[in-house]
């Protein structure tokens, strides 16, 4: 579990291909820290760590998650956010994040605002009933607020902060980005879905 706060942003130093699984190697300021099979964030998509090597580390994506995500375009020099999994000694300062993402979305649109930066996304229409006006989603692992919400497409606002530490000032109109929807709406579309089957 995570909470969409990135802790970091590390790099690809290399990517080995073994089947239809995609292992990569990063390094970040808190590889060193790490450990083998712990959870971590790489821009919202939840992988277990397998090797740690100084100040790099080595996770592996399956198919099901180079599918549903943006990994299978990364390339050596990415920039990735990276954050470790929630400690339940400290406070909740996203939202509460899985790491398992639901789809990719497309930026449509950036617009500098003399400090601040509006972005406009568009991701599969149906998808539609998990986002509303001022909730929360997760973009590359960063928790947002969203607004401007249509059926396919919505905007972030991005402060100076979260630009300069994160993978934000990479996202150019174009950009594939991974997402994934609030939980508790994934549950109320569940049990709707279940109602109505009755």
């Amino acid at each position: 579990m995570f909470t969409g706060i990135i802790e970091s942003v590390g790099l690809v130093n290399e990517i080995i291909e073994t089947g239809t699984n995609k292992t990569f190697w990063i390094s970040s300021p808190v590889s060193k820290e790490l450990k083998v099979d712990q959870s971590v964030a790489h821009s919202g998509v939840c992988l277990t760590v397998e090797e740690v090597d100084g100040t790099r580390h080595r996770v592996t994506a399956i198919q099901e998650t180079l599918e549903k995500s943006n990994l299978n375009t990364w390339s050596v020099h990415e920039k990735v956010n990276i954050e470790r999994c929630l400690q339940f000694n400290g406070r909740l300062d996203g939202h509460m994040v899985q790491g398992h993402v639901d789809t990719t979305g497309v930026c449509t649109g950036v617009e500098e605002q003399n400090g601040s930066w509006l972005y406009e996304f568009q991701f599969p229409e149906n998808f539609a009933s998990l986002i509303v006006e001022k909730g929360s989603i997760s973009l590359n692992g960063i928790s947002l607020t969203i607004f401007n919400v249509g059926m396919n497409s919505f905007n972030v606002a991005i402060i100076p902060y979260t630009y300069e530490h994160t993978n934000m000032q990479d996202i150019q109109t174009g950009s594939r980005v991974n997402l994934e929807f609030d939980i508790i709406g994934k549950y109320v579309m569940r049990s709707n879905q279940l109602q109505t089957a009755k």
